[in-house]
């Protein structure tokens, strides 16, 4: 029961991470117009290469460090924060209209030839590399998470790990399969329902991790 809520929990904030514009939405878009549907589990595969990697560099390199209790206290707490603001911004954005869903460049894909798959690998690695806020994710969120999900062993890992992937798997390769379509497959308004939804989930983890911080393991 408890890999099952760490999958959920863990699936529901990477959603919620996936479904905000950024970097990787615009490259999936552009490789979209080039390669088809199959560009976004290509990018995604990059991305999640690239995030395997961090997870066996905080296991491995920092495990030790990140389990003494006074540190995971302090990770979630910054992790909670962190999921405060994220959520706060997530709800502000769709209240005012300021996040909108943007698919365009599909009637422009017959102008691009498509890529060497191994170029669309690398290019979700790449542009994920390059954007701040996913360090600063990992850093603060995904090592508060990590710290929780090594106490349950390698299937707490795994079911965090799975459940975080598999969000942008999905959301990802929806994108592509819509900009490929050339039709829009969800409203704005729908998208900034979701979008609400997403921020008020995260208002409430990011509570809970702050009172994990204060009184000691996070149980999700």
């Amino acid at each position: 029961m408890e890999l099952l809520a760490l999958f959920s929990t863990a699936f529901l904030v990477g959603l919620s991470g996936a479904l905000m514009p950024g970097p990787l939405l615009t490259v999936t878009i552009e490789e979209s117009t080039r390669r088809g549907a199959g560009a976004g589990p290509l990018l995604v595969l990059g991305h999640g290469l690239l995030e395997l990697l961090l997870v066996g560099l905080l296991l491995f390199g920092l495990g030790g460090f990140l389990t003494q209790p006074v540190v995971g206290r302090l990770v979630a707490f910054l992790g909670g924060l962190v999921l405060l603001w994220m959520g706060r911004e997530m709800l502000k954005g769709a209240r005012t209209g300021a996040v909108q869903l943007q698919l365009t460049g599909a009637e422009t894909a017959a102008l691009f030839p498509a890529r060497p798959a191994w170029r669309a690998v690398l290019a979700g690695g790449v542009i994920s590399l390059a954007n701040p806020y996913w360090l600063l994710w990992w850093a603060t969120i995904g090592a508060a998470f990590l710290a929780q999900a090594e106490g349950l062993g390698a299937g707490g890992v795994t079911s965090f790990f799975s459940g975080h992937i598999l969000a942008d798997l999905g959301w990802y390769s929806l994108i592509a399969a819509g900009v490929a379509a050339g039709r829009r497959f969800i409203s704005q308004r729908l998208y900034q329902y979701l979008i609400m939804g997403c921020g008020i989930f995260l208002l409430i983890l990011g509570a809970l991790f702050i009172l994990a911080g204060y009184r000691g393991p996070l149980n999700v």
